[in-house]
Formats: structure tokens, C-alpha cells, sequence
């Protein structure tokens, strides 16, 4: 049953990604060109998300324990270091430049666009040579 309803809620957020225009490039760097022909639209994508998350996070946070799991798997490190913002600038880079982020990237990639493509192959490569990096104690 796990497996179904993870589908499920996946396929539900990848119509709400397509649907809020956050799988085209376009309109994201529409959003973060606020000095030139600012498009405001995703900024109700993005506020829509936080107030129902922070509604629901709330709500589920009253249970003992996730509907879906034993127990909840909440971040424990709490302080900001030079790794976490090397990595929030890494991510905040490669989204305006490329317009999109990893998951509307992979709701994008049914469309066949090669720069898609592209840009997940990368991704996938970055993540392969950080997790290499990672487990030789270079990060």
C-alpha cells in the first residue's frame, strides 16, 4: 500500500508542478528577474505551498508517529555552516541559470526538451561527484 500512495502524492505534486508553470525555465527566470520584466506569478505557487505546509506540518506534527512510518525523520543538525551555504548558493545558482530545479526537472523531462535533459544529466553527475568527494573526506 506504501508504494501506491507514495505514487499517488508524487503524481499529485508533479500535475501541481506542470500546472504552476515551475517546470518551464522561462517563467521561473521570469520570477527571479525582479529588477527587469518581473513575473510575479510563482510567488503565489510559493506562498500557497508554505501556508498549506505550514498548516499540515503542524496538524501532523500532534500525531505519535507518520501515518506511512514508525517514526518521524526530522533534521537534527540545526546550525548553519560553510558546507550548507556553499550548498544553498550551489542550488540558487544553478536555478537561475537554469530555471528549473530537480524535482519540476524530472516532471519536465517527459517533455523530451534536451536542455532538460541536460541539465539532469549534470545533476546526476554533480551528485555522483560530491557523494565520491564525500566518501574520500575531501567535504
Amino acid at each position: 500500500m506504501r508504494p501506491l500512495i507514495t505514487f499517488v502524492v508524487g503524481f499529485i505534486f508533479a500535475i501541481g508542478l506542470a500546472l504552476s508553470g515551475m517546470t518551464q525555465p522561462h517563467v521561473v527566470r521570469g520570477f527571479l528577474d525582479i529588477f527587469g520584466s518581473w513575473n510575479y506569478s510563482l510567488m503565489g505557487v510559493m506562498g500557497g505551498a508554505i501556508a498549506l505546509h505550514s498548516i499540515a506540518f503542524y496538524l501532523i506534527r500532534k500525531r505519535a508517529t507518520p501515518l506511512l512510518d514508525a517514526q518521524f525523520h526530522l533534521p537534527t543538525k540545526k546550525d548553519i555552516d560553510l558546507r550548507l551555504l556553499a550548498g544553498a548558493a550551489i542550488f540558487g545558482l544553478g536555478w537561475g541559470w537554469a530555471g528549473i530545479c530537480p524535482g519540476p526537472s524530472f516532471v519536465a523531462a517527459v517533455s523530451g526538451d534536451t536542455n532538460i535533459l541536460w541539465f539532469i544529466a549534470s545533476m546526476l553527475g554533480g551528485m555522483g561527484v560530491f557523494k565520491f568527494l564525500e566518501a574520500k573526506k575531501v567535504l
